[in-house]
């Protein structure tokens, strides 16, 4: 299959991908995930770190079959195309800390720049400021890239290494099935279950599962990427990856329409906040972190599937900031953010500045 040709590398195959993803994340939530929530992969990897009492925080505590879905299916489809590249080497670090802020910036937002799309596709005003903030992000990102911000090559390795993020995510599915939610327990073996909050809202294992390794498999051959996007049009004026983009954000806001889902409005909305200063901010933190580390958080797990263990180090950093933010106050709920959330951002913002300061290759 590797001499196949890739109907997704077009334009519109990232179209598609992107409508593929914006029908079955509103479905998602129809079917039983939280609100303006049908993919989060920031808030679904906070989850599973609280399923595994890595956190305390109870009402987010649940291992997403979609996060593993993503990996598995990116799997699948590099091992079938021939495109497993096991790498790795790269400042691993440097991406850990990238990782670990970004989350730090997406749950004083309370949302990954998927989530920023649904929640507007759902009639969330405050993500029009969420998005805005990750524009900025993303294009002080690229004044760095354009000042020779470099994090170096990466060399192949052995195909063991590539599949240690593959491995670690099937074995959470088989705790999940060997360990399974029990009606009215916050615990079953090893694993926490929320019994309220957006924890307890999901659907059905096997669908969302089915659903995330179909993401992932048409992810990794489109190389869909929402930071890309953005990165791309401004240092480069391409709208590759942004129509894959938009078309994600129009196909959800219409089937919203269709299943009832859109509400339009600041207030009230689905585990989200109005403190719209800390809204910029947090995915203006995020947006840089993205853009320094090559990639959106879906794209990460997507790399990490196809081998890149600079990714998989990514992804273990955000889960690493996830904890970190629900045992250290900073993560934010529908009651505003966090009572350390401004302090993570503010040092964040300082940290990711910082890097991109002195991770630049000197002229020779």
């Amino acid at each position: 299959m590797g001499g196949m040709k890739n109907i997704f590398a077009g334009r519109w195959g990232i179209i598609g991908a992107g409508i593929f993803i914006g029908i079955l994340a509103p479905l998602l939530q129809k079917w039983g995930n939280p609100g303006n929530m049908g993919v989060c992969v920031a808030c679904f990897e906070r989850d599973i770190v609280g399923a595994l009492g890595l956190h305390r925080a109870e009402v987010v505590q649940y291992l997403r079959p979609e996060i593993i879905g993503f990996v598995l299916g990116s799997l699948v489809a590099a091992c079938l195309f021939r495109e497993f590249r096991p790498r790795l080497g790269s400042a691993p670090i440097v991406r850990f800390v990238l990782g670990f802020f970004a989350m730090i910036g997406a749950l004083v937002f309370l949302g990954c720049p998927w989530r920023a799309a649904l929640r507007l596709a759902g009639g969330d005003g405050s993500a029009i400021v969420g998005l805005l903030g990750l524009g900025a992000g993303i294009w002080l990102g690229t004044l760095f890239l354009k000042g020779g911000y470099n994090l170096g090559r990466t060399q192949e390795t052995r195909p063991a290494a590539g599949l240690l993020l593959p491995l670690f995510m099937l074995g959470l599915l088989a705790l999940m099935f060997v360990f399974p939610a029990m009606p009215g327990e916050g615990q079953s073996g090893v694993l926490f279950y929320s019994l309220k909050g957006p924890g307890s809202m999901y659907a059905p294992v096997l669908v969302s599962l089915a659903a995330g390794l179909g993401i992932g498999f048409i992810a990794q051959r489109s190389r869909f990427c929402t930071m890309g996007a953005i990165r791309d049009f401004v240092l480069f004026r391409q709208t590759h990856l942004l129509g894959g983009f938009l078309a994600l954000i129009v196909t959800a806001l219409v089937v919203n329409l269709v299943v009832g889902q859109f509400h339009p409005g600041f207030a009230g909305q689905p585990i989200a906040h109005t403190m719209q200063v800390w809204n910029f901010a947090g995915m203006l933190l995020s947006g840089l972190a993205f853009c320094l580390a090559g990639g959106c958080p879906g794209r990460q797990l997507f790399m990490a599937g196809e081998g890149d263990g600079d990714a998989a180090i990514f992804v273990l950093g955000m889960m690493a900031g996830a904890a970190f933010s629900h045992n250290f106050s900073m993560a934010s709920s529908p009651a505003g953010i966090g009572k350390y959330g401004m302090q993570g951002v503010v040092v964040g913002l300082l940290v990711c500045l910082l890097l991109g300061f002195t991770m630049r290759k000197k002229a020779a």
